[in-house]
């Protein structure tokens, strides 16, 4: 089993075009998560003509749910091999991504999950992660990735919300009760961050997390079941100073944008959720969401972040779209 599935993306890759980041006046980011590998993929050839830079996993990228790596692993490359999911790969210059429960190996799992340092290698496999890449040596899928849009610079932080996270308890209806002192990232992984946002160069921030950061009604897993860590990141998004800081996420088979206004940022910061790519919460017709702007979207989608210039400023349309182009919702985004 070792190492088959790096060996066959070396077999099966066709690397796409050079980044086209470096001569457009344009830079696209398109994202998504919620990916069974047994359901029909249609959205392949609609986010293949967004024409992005740059494609994000947000997690459940496959539902392995099993602890058995060479189940997990055949599911990958069964996604690796699905026809227009290998088309999409030979178009995309640069597919980077981080992971939720369902791809880290079993529903709701966290730190105490045992498999996890080989399913960690299993999913740098299946993201074609370089051999000798640090990320393979580190504990947790964390990363980040830098891209230029002439001369300014957009960020992807990627943040692991499994490896290091805390369990926690179920109560009435299964409905998850918040633990007040409970952590997500794990000390390194807090660490780490920081250093990627303070004195950060870069125009933009753009963070992936498999689960939702803003949303703190719903009962599912979220942030805000984590109060503690919630605000440690938001503080940080404050006293960091990082510029342009967009927040995407998964996990909740619904599409919808969310919007905060924190003390000490000029600007508000947005979250956009794509959460369908193979199956989404159609019987999900309205929760509540203090922070959304625009609709609830439970149909399937992706998401995408299209940068341009203007002047000196940078601007992005994020929007959540589903077949045949259509557009379920977009905002205007001013970054910087």
């Amino acid at each position: 089993m070792k190492h088959l599935l790096y060996l066959l993306l070396a077999l099966t890759f066709l690397p796409g075009s050079p980044a086209r980041a470096q001569q457009s006046k344009v830079l696209t980011v398109a994202f998504g998560s919620c990916n069974r590998v047994e359901l029909p993929q249609p959205l392949w050839p609609a986010i293949g003509r967004e024409k992005p830079d740059v494609w994000v996993w947000l997690g459940d990228n496959i539902y392995g749910d099993t602890n058995d790596m060479q189940a997990l692993q055949a599911k990958y490359i069964a996604q690796l091999n699905q026809p227009g999911y290998r088309q999409f790969r030979q178009q995309v210059p640069n597919i980077i991504g981080t992971w939720d429960d369902h791809d880290y190996g079993r529903n709701d799992a966290g730190k105490e999950y045992p498999f996890k340092q080989q399913s960690q290698q299993l999913a740098l496999d299946f993201l074609q992660e370089p051999r000798e890449s640090a990320r393979r040596k580190q504990q947790g899928l964390y990363a980040a990735y830098t891209y230029r849009l002439g001369k300014k610079k957009v960020k992807v932080i990627l943040l692991d919300n499994r490896y290091f996270l805390d369990p926690l308890e179920r109560g009435f209806a299964r409905n998850y009760l918040p633990s007040p002192t409970g952590d997500i990232l794990g000390a390194d992984q807090w660490q780490w961050l920081k250093q990627q946002l303070t004195g950060s160069d870069a125009d933009v921030h753009i963070i992936g997390s498999g689960i939702q950061f803003l949303a703190q009604e719903h009962p599912y897993e979220k942030w805000a079941n984590f109060p503690a860590a919630r605000q440690r990141l938001l503080s940080l998004l404050v006293s960091s100073r990082a510029k342009g800081v967009i927040l995407l996420s998964g996990d909740r088979h619904i599409g919808e944008m969310s919007k905060i206004t924190l003390a000490g940022r000029a600007q508000p910061i947005y979250e956009i959720t794509a959460s369908g790519l193979t199956h989404s919460a159609t019987q999900n017709a309205g929760e509540p969401n203090q922070y959304r702007v625009g609709p609830l979207v439970n149909q399937k989608h992706y998401g995408v972040l299209r940068f341009r210039q203007q002047g000196k400023k940078l601007l992005v349309t994020a929007a959540l779209k589903g077949e045949d182009d259509q557009e379920f919702y977009s905002q205007e985004i001013e970054v910087n």
